[in-house]
């Protein structure tokens, strides 16, 4: 079945954690496009000025304090979206929050916390959206996932869990809607590092402050990215070429990955010059309001602005096609040398 998606500006969006990091140049963005908001995000006051912001823009937008970890929050975002614009076209499941330390360092309820707002706010989300677009012309679902979807890694393993479990659920629902002919994308964008302030609002039980491995990549990239897939149906999606080597080494050469990553991850998710300061804040519970409306860390590492491999999956797909096909134009010339027939026959 073929999905036909609106274009951004006639559409009205979803979005969940508007109001940091990826959620807030996603926001930025749609608003720049025409796309009429319907932002949440559990800081009512950060919301009323993020709304204020598009106000002064133009922008047609409501918000909606809500926690994606209780369905009657989700249901009630949905209704407030109906009730102003009479439908969604796209929603956005974008809000998370993380754990840095072992898995027998963290609590118990830690790790419920971590899964009741990144995998149970997407299955409220996810839900929500599938009931109110199937009555009304269908649309886009769209969750940001991780590169841990893929792989999984040390000192952050409730985080990673949670992303499997939600590359799990899409991909059952997706199945599930296609069998119903719902006309629903339903899209998995898998991030690498980005430079957002997650590691600012995780909980933290290492000895020093948390880091993210580099490269690290601008959330603009994501935003970027979001919005292709709110137009484009699209299965899924890595943002960073990282993401997408980590996840076929993580296939191909599991082992070898593993102590690698023993060797170099433990040292790069700490920054060793920031001992962890026992009084620091987080948000695992509840918003912390110095850290909201930051788009970014400012980790102490290079961003990189762009990325090539997500150049190349953004691009339309007859474009991909002549590229992969002069790639395999050219491997298959090579391989008609004497010299290439000769290693390949030994």
């Amino acid at each position: 079945m073929t999905i036909k998606l609106k274009k951004l500006n006639e559409q009205v969006m979803v979005l969940t954690g508007a109001t940091s990091g990826i959620g807030l140049v996603t926001a930025r963005q749609a608003a720049e496009a025409g796309v009429k908001l319907v932002l949440t995000a559990r800081d009512a006051d950060a919301l009323d000025t993020l709304a204020h912001e598009m106000r002064q823009r133009g922008v047609d937008a409501i918000t909606v304090a809500a926690d994606v970890g209780n369905p009657a929050d989700v249901e009630r975002v949905g209704h407030a979206a109906i009730e102003r614009f009479g439908r969604i076209d796209t929603w956005v499941n974008n809000a998370g929050i993380g754990v840095y330390g072992t898995l027998e360092q963290t609590p118990l309820e830690d790790m419920q916390r971590v899964m009741q707002t990144n995998f149970w706010g997407v299955v409220h989300g996810s839900l929500t959206a599938a009931k109110l677009m199937k009555t009304r012309g269908g649309g886009a679902i769209i969750t940001v996932g991780s590169e841990a979807s893929e792989r999984s890694v040390p000192l952050m393993g409730t985080y990673a869990a949670s992303k499997h479990a939600v590359k799990a659920f899409t991909e059952s629902l997706r199945m599930e809607l296609e069998k119903d002919k719902a006309p629903i994308s339903l899209t998995l964008v898998k991030p690498a590092a980005i430079d957002t302030p997650f590691t600012a609002h995780a909980k933290n039980y290492m000895e020093h402050e948390p880091d993210l491995p580099p490269p690290i990549y601008a959330p603009e990239l994501v935003a970027k990215t979001i919005l292709h897939a709110a137009e484009t149906p699209t299965r899924d999606i890595f943002v960073g070429g990282r993401g997408k080597l980590m996840s076929v080494l993580g296939n191909v050469l599991p082992r070898p990955l593993d102590h690698l990553m023993r060797a170099m991850v433990f040292r790069q998710e700490q920054q060793a010059d920031q001992p962890n300061n026992p009084d620091r804040k987080d948000a695992l519970y509840a918003p912390d309001p110095a850290r909201e409306l930051r788009q970014r860390n400012n980790l102490p590492h290079k961003t990189s602005e762009h990325s090539v491999y997500q150049a190349y999956q953004l691009r339309s797909t007859p474009v991909k096609a002549v590229i992969l096909g002069g790639a395999l134009l050219g491997a298959w010339t090579l391989m008609r040398r004497p010299a290439a027939r000769n290693v390949w026959q030994a």
